[in-house]
């Protein structure tokens, strides 16, 4: 660790650590007051309901095309450099894929550094990790920055020196458990998940004590009632009773407990109902016939008490996957009026290709339609039933012979992936980074061994119809269900998003570009390209009076690869080599956090 001493640590930490001594709610108060702040950005997603929006105006749609690069950061560090950094006072935190470091930058003076951590571990980690190196950020809470490292361990360090304060071991590599996501704290509880999904892991959500790292409660992804936290009467679906024991009723024999469903993305969190929500993954393995059943609790989305983790509602998006459709992208939380009604909500952009807009107190399902035009696998959902209507040539079931499910859309890493999208409670709107990607689909039979590959089937991925493009950048009704407007893109927008009070919308492309366009039209305003293709989400923030957008560039995760892993087969990559090779010609790797703001 390397660290610089100023003489005005105190003032790295917005709230000082006075602030953080008493009872969990105060620690609760803290970071949504400072998520309040929009000179901070104090939580991955900016705040509890993943809005990914900013009341910072002083750069707007008027003049964002003046936009200037106002400093830049190295991380030393190759691989996808996905999530983005925290701001909060004068301190951004910095973090990086594999090995994972974390820098804390002085603001006052450009970034320079006043610490930084770089844990040690076996790099033996990296083969079990699916789809890159990747890390989704860090996370703030009681005066500590939290980390959840490859290998599965939770650190906390000290905000303002980058101390180890304490350590645990959420997950075995050995196994294939790892660690890419950004955790979420609330109140005294740091939440993790758990990747591994290609690796048979058994999915979770574990609720860890920010003081000392004990373990509060830890809920599964499917297993009996004792493991997933599901109360058989009071747990419902759609309205309905779960039943006993319903993470292990539709699997067939003991297969729950190899069964994926893991944790890889999002978190939010309602403060007034206590409830997290976040979305599981894919049932292992990817060869729909060796584990017959709808496979619950895959594929779903969760409420659970923050207190407890017991579920208080699950919905089951994708029964029976066939084609890799992880539920693991975030929950936006928001109020938005439905047939003449204001509800309180969830919404969520799955990897299916359908947008769901679920009511957040009861799981009932209000919405879901197609968010791309491409989509092919379903006709629609049952609005009754809320399973989709699989059209059967798109099916990748097969009778023991391998059999090639062609042209089938979305492709697995869907029409969206992890890349969050941003709400604007001033349009009302949500703004949706996009895949248009669809696949052919090969299962073939495959045998589980700890720690090894567990994957069943071979991919092939290629542009959608409609337009030689991978990607669109769309504006999306959530009422209605259906899109106000959209960019093609040649590559699919694998960044994050962000949605300002002047009226700006700034996303990443995978060719590097910064871009800002108009939050009503998506009329392109500014762009600028940076060293490396944008996976990591952008943000902004206030410092000394003036607003700074920031982003994280560095090509890797699932559409970068092969570039990330040096991998070159069409089929590599699960599938995802050969879609991306062009992108050779207008990027390459690198690690680099470039900040803009507007020349004085």
């Amino acid at each position: 660790m390397i660290k610089k001493k100023i003489s005005q640590i105190g003032i790295l930490i917005a709230v000082s650590s006075a602030l953080l001594v008493g009872a969990s709610a105060q620690a609760n108060e803290e970071l949504m007051v400072m998520s309040a702040n929009p000179a901070n950005w104090a939580m991955p997603t900016g705040n509890y309901e993943n809005h990914r929006y900013s009341e910072l105006a002083q750069i707007n749609r008027d003049n964002v095309g003046d936009l200037e690069v106002a400093w830049t950061f190295s991380t030393g560090v190759l691989r996808g450099h996905e999530g983005g950094p925290l701001v909060i006072g004068d301190t951004m935190y910095v973090h990086t894929p594999f090995p994972n470091r974390v820098y804390a930058l002085d603001l006052n003076n450009e970034g320079e550094i006043i610490w930084m951590h770089e844990p040690t571990q076996d790099p033996s980690v990296i083969p079990v990790m699916c789809c890159d190196t990747v890390n989704r950020g860090v996370a703030y809470g009681n005066g500590k920055i939290f980390l959840y490292q490859a290998d599965a361990k939770l650190t906390a360090l000290d905000a303002a020196t980058g101390a180890v304060v304490w350590q645990v071991v959420n997950g075995d590599p050995g196994k294939g458990e790892t660690g890419t996501a950004a955790p979420m704290v609330v109140r005294d509880m740091v939440y993790v998940g758990i990747s591994g999904g290609e690796f048979g892991v058994r999915g979770s959500l574990t609720a860890y004590n920010t003081e000392n790292g004990d373990l509060v409660w830890k809920g599964y992804s499917m297993g009996p009632d004792s493991d997933t936290l599901m109360d058989p009467e009071n747990t419902t679906h759609l309205g309905a009773p779960v039943g006993v024991d319903s993470g292990t009723a539709t699997w067939e024999g003991d297969q729950w407990i190899i069964g994926g469903g893991t944790t890889w993305g999002w978190f939010s969190y309602d403060d007034d109902l206590n409830l997290v929500y976040y979305g599981t993954g894919n049932p292992s393995t990817w060869n729909p016939v060796q584990r017959p059943g709808d496979n619950r609790w895959s594929m779903t989305i969760f409420a659970r008490d923050a207190d407890t983790g017991m579920a208080k509602w699950v919905y089951q998006m994708t029964p029976h996957d066939e084609w890799d459709y992880d539920g693991v992208n975030e929950m936006i939380l928001a109020d938005i009026e439905i047939g003449g009604e204001m509800r309180n909500v969830v919404v969520h952009f799955d990897r299916n290709g359908f947008g769901y807009t679920l009511d957040r107190v009861t799981g009932e399902l209000l919405v879901a339609q197609k968010f791309d035009p491409a989509v092919n696998w379903a006709t629609h959902v049952d609005m009754v039933s809320g399973r989709p209507q699989v059209v059967s040539r798109y099916s990748t079931h097969y009778n023991g012979e391998d059999v090639n499910t062609t042209d089938v859309c979305p492709a697995a890493l869907g029409s969206k992936d992890q890349q969050p999208a941003a709400y604007s409670p001033r349009t009302g709107l949500f703004y949706v980074p996009t895949n248009h990607v669809c696949m052919d689909y090969e299962p073939y039979a495959v045998t589980y061994t700890a720690g090894q590959p567990y994957v069943g089937a071979t991919l092939s991925m290629f542009p959608a119809p409609g337009g030689n493009h991978l990607g669109n950048f769309i504006a999306w009704d959530a009422a209605e269900g259906k899109i106000v407007w959209s960019n093609p893109e040649p590559f699919s927008v694998w960044s994050g998003a962000l949605a300002t009070a002047g009226d700006v919308v700034f996303y990443g492309t995978l060719e590097g570009y910064l871009k800002a366009v108009d939050i009503d039209t998506g009329r392109e305003l500014y762009r600028f390209k940076t060293p490396s293709g944008i996976i990591g989400n952008v943000n902004t923030y206030m410092h000394g009076g003036k607003q700074y957008v920031a982003v994280l560039s560095g090509l890797g995760g699932w559409a970068g690869i092969g570039f990330a892993a040096g991998l070159t087969g069409d089929t590599d990559g699960l599938g995802a080599v050969g879609a991306y090779k062009s992108l050779s010609r207008f990027t390459s790797l690198g690690g680099v956090m470039t900040v803009f703001t507007l020349d004085d």
